[in-house]
């Protein structure tokens, strides 16, 4: 398979490397930067109203709420005190090489694991050799890895690091940080049983470079990662995986960031670990 084959012969599409999927990083916009399309909405000043208006009223009648009124609802009506824990199967016990391992073996955790494989291949990691092929080994069943590894480092080549403005290990050039990551937004079981099961990622990414010298501004997209995962070994492994484009939400009016702000941000803020 060549790289252009594999990645298309203009830009990108998806984020990170999948079995048999096809991969490419986002099209560039002719003027990334220039005007979003903008959808009719309430104008500022009448959201800001409405928003006084509700915050009025609640103040009120929190104002004219006795302070030392009992509760006088019958004890079996009142909240428990449980009723705002957090619920659900813990998504992990461990990591290994940066990547949760140990999910539950219900459906809960499949889709903990669909989910927490769909940020670690979305991620940077992706882009360099060895840190690629541990999170292949992690995530994949071991057949499926083995077979991966060649293709995917061809894929990888100088030649289309270069393109994404990185040099041939996967580094950004000084004062420049890439970007790359998968936000998931929620998981769906397409099927399951105690040994195989079919689970879709829903999430949105961003993808680029950010820094002054930038052409390849960070920008996001929205997908849908579907995985087919086998318990194997005590574990969920992927044993293939297709992504689609969407479901795609209208874009924002928020500001465009400074290349600054963008760069921090993502120095900044960590990652989770996502559970259903």
């Amino acid at each position: 398979m060549s790289n252009d084959d594999q990645y298309g012969n203009a830009g990108y599409g998806e984020v990170g490397g999948t079995g048999q999927t096809r991969t490419r990083l986002p099209e560039a916009p002719a003027d990334p930067y220039g005007p979003t399309r903008r959808t009719s909405r309430a104008p500022r000043s009448l959201v800001t109203v409405v928003g006084v208006v509700v915050l009025l009223i609640a103040a009120i009648a929190f104002a004219n709420q006795a302070p030392d009124t009992p509760d006088d609802r019958p004890s079996d009506e009142a909240p428990a005190a449980a009723s705002t824990a957090a619920t659900g199967t813990d998504p992990v016990t461990g990591k290994t090489a940066g990547i949760p391992k140990g999910f539950a073996h219900d459906e809960q955790g499949a889709q903990s694991a669909a989910a927490n494989y769909a940020v670690a291949l979305g991620s940077d990691g992706m882009f360099r050799k060895n840190t690629r092929h541990a999170l292949v080994d992690g995530i994949y069943a071991p057949d499926v890895a083995s077979r991966m590894k060649g293709p995917q480092d061809e894929a990888y080549s100088p030649a289309f690091l270069a393109r994404l403005g990185l040099d041939a290990n996967g580094n950004a050039p000084q004062g420049s940080t890439f970007v790359t990551r998968t936000v998931p937004i929620g998981t769906r079981v397409e099927s399951y049983t105690p040994t195989a099961a079919k689970v879709s990622v829903w999430y949105t990414g961003l993808i680029g470079m950010s820094g002054t010298k930038s052409t390849d501004p960070v920008r996001t997209l929205w997908k849908t990662w579907t995985f087919e995962l086998s318990w194997i070994g005590e574990d969920w492994k992927v044993v293939d995986d297709t992504q689609q484009d969407g479901p795609a939400p209208v874009p924002g009016d928020v500001p465009v960031s400074t290349s600054d702000d963008m760069s921090k941000a993502i120095k900044e803020f960590g990652g989770f670990t996502y559970a259903r």
